[in-house]
């Protein structure tokens, strides 16, 4: 969303030029079009070295008055030699306008398919998860209708006690029957 500050300055400025009826002298009209040209162009180039991850603002604001002064003597050298000198201003300009603004839409247009490349893989990632998290459940559940089944069919009522670690039992019958299975282990492990 940073790039809606200077859209929004664009607008703000073309609009209140439009309506303000601020009238340029006919001798400044060169000088004010390299100040425009310099003003895009430092813009553009901020813009394509931000997604460079090459941005510096001090090279930004320094390449803006560099370059907005060396065109305006330029300007000034063709004007007093009656010479249109500001043309290889704006041409020099012009050329690099077009030349970030290309990259940028490079830039951009790569950014977004990234973007889209993760975001599938994303949403692959979670489908897949909520696949084996379904199998996991279904197998989860399967094996606790088989142990059910087996409890059922033995009709041992054993489950641990959490506090002393001991199993506890439904009633006599089964506790005696467990003891009876301890004498067996016993007998196994001599």
């Amino acid at each position: 969303m940073w790039w809606l500050i200077p859209v929004l300055g664009l607008l703000l400025g073309t609009y209140f030029g439009q309506f303000l009826n601020i009238e340029i002298p006919a001798w400044m009209v060169k000088y004010f079009s390299i100040g425009i040209m310099a003003a895009l162009d430092s813009v553009f180039g901020g813009v394509k070295a931000m997604y460079e991850r090459k941005y510096d603002s001090l090279l930004m604001l320094t390449g803006f008055f560099a370059n907005a002064l060396l065109a305006g003597i330029l300007a000034y050298i063709g004007d007093m030699l009656s010479i249109d000198l500001y043309y290889a201003a704006v041409f020099a300009f012009g050329v690099r306008l077009f030349s970030n603004l290309s990259l940028i839409r490079v830039y951009m247009i790569e950014d977004m398919r990234r973007k889209r490349k993760l975001f599938r893989e994303r949403m692959d990632a979670e489908d897949e998860m909520a696949y084996y998290d379904r199998d996991a459940e279904d197998e989860m559940a399967y094996y606790d209708r088989d142990a059910e089944d087996d409890i059922e069919e033995d009709g041992i009522g054993v489950h641990g006690d959490a506090e002393s670690g001991e199993d506890v039992y439904d009633d006599a019958g089964d506790a005696e029957d467990h003891g009876a299975y301890q004498d067996v282990d016993e007998l196994a492990n001599l």
